[in-house]
């Protein structure tokens, strides 16, 4: 039988919901257990968070002052080494935190890492998206040999919280630590709007919108929806907003209920950031724009038109 184990993403103290949803891929492999692992310098409060996961057997709690700041190269040595411990399968969120830190994983225990996992068909046959999302290869891992993957967060909801109490068990790991490596800041925007990758909804805006200054209609717009705001590659070159705004293959790969794009074409490498949104409304003034191919609802007309009475339509 499968046992599994999860690294647990979380920052300032509070556990990310790409956690829950690396529980929801977990409970695909039909495992003996599924245990998560919290490094921080102080992990009780969030290994509590963690235990209340359905579906989580186990929380793996590792307090080590070099914890403080996630790591890859701190982190690493620390997992390989709980991973030693039975474990057939090694999960972590294809995040940023997640794609610095699987692969170094891998190497550690000597193995090849699975990336982007958004479907399991058995224990060691897992489906993943190539070329930009334009298809899907399966993908068979040595059965005898742990498991590393990353878990496409976009293609699992979180698994449910709150019903679950599961046990929390502090572990002391015993290895060599690099100091190669070691954290100078960390730079965060900061915005009352919903996380773009955990919304319910989002606005995006592209290179339609015009300018920096015209992107105050999609901040608007997002708040009258309580959604957060993205944007379109093209819309970040241009200087319309900062990077981390950015949705598709090269920026944030999101699962929103609602998506709505305005003034963006429907680049192949935006609609990748975008496949498992719930309904997609585009609008943009050209009627033969890519965007309108897997939209559900599209209008077609001057943006600058339609949001003012879209707002106003909302009340």
């Amino acid at each position: 039988m499968s046992k599994i184990l999860i690294i647990a993403e979380h920052l300032n103290g509070k556990l990310n919901s790409s956690s829950a949803r690396c529980v929801t891929c977990a409970r695909e492999l039909k495992p003996e257990a599924i245990d998560v692992l919290v490094l921080a310098d102080a992990p009780d409060a969030i290994a509590a968070e963690a235990a209340k996961i359905d579906g989580v057997s186990k929380v793996l709690s590792v307090s080590n002052t070099a914890n403080a700041h996630a790591l890859a190269a701190v982190y690493a040595p620390q997992i390989a080494a709980v991973a030693k411990h039975g474990y057939t399968h090694v999960l972590a969120p294809s995040t940023t935190f997640g794609k610095d830190l699987a692969p170094r994983v891998a190497a550690l225990l000597g193995v090849a890492q699975v990336s982007d996992i958004m479907k399991v068909v058995d224990a060691h046959t897992l489906q993943r998206p190539i070329y930009a999302g334009n298809a899907i290869i399966t993908v068979q891992a040595p059965a005898d040999q742990t498991l590393v993957g990353t878990v496409r967060t976009a293609s699992y909801p979180a698994a449910a919280n709150g019903t679950n109490v599961a046990p929390v068990e502090a572990v002391n790991v015993n290895v060599e630590l690099p100091t190669h490596t070691r954290f100078v800041e960390l730079t965060q925007a900061k915005s009352d709007r919903p996380d773009l990758q955990s919304a319910r909804r989002v606005v995006s805006g592209g290179r339609g919108v015009g300018s920096k200054e015209n992107f105050a209609i999609i901040y608007q717009l997002a708040d009258k929806l309580g959604a957060a705001v993205g944007a379109s590659r093209a819309a970040v070159d241009a200087g319309y907003v900062p990077s981390d705004l950015q949705v598709g293959q090269t920026g944030k790969i999101i699962a929103p209920e609602l998506y709505v794009a305005i003034g963006i074409s429907g680049a192949i490498q935006h609609l990748t950031g975008i496949k498992d949104a719930g309904t997609i409304v585009a609008i943009n003034k050209d009627g033969e724009a890519p965007i309108f191919e897997v939209a559900d609802i599209g209008l077609v007309g001057d943006l600058f038109k339609l949001i003012p009475e879209l707002e106003q339509a909302l009340g």
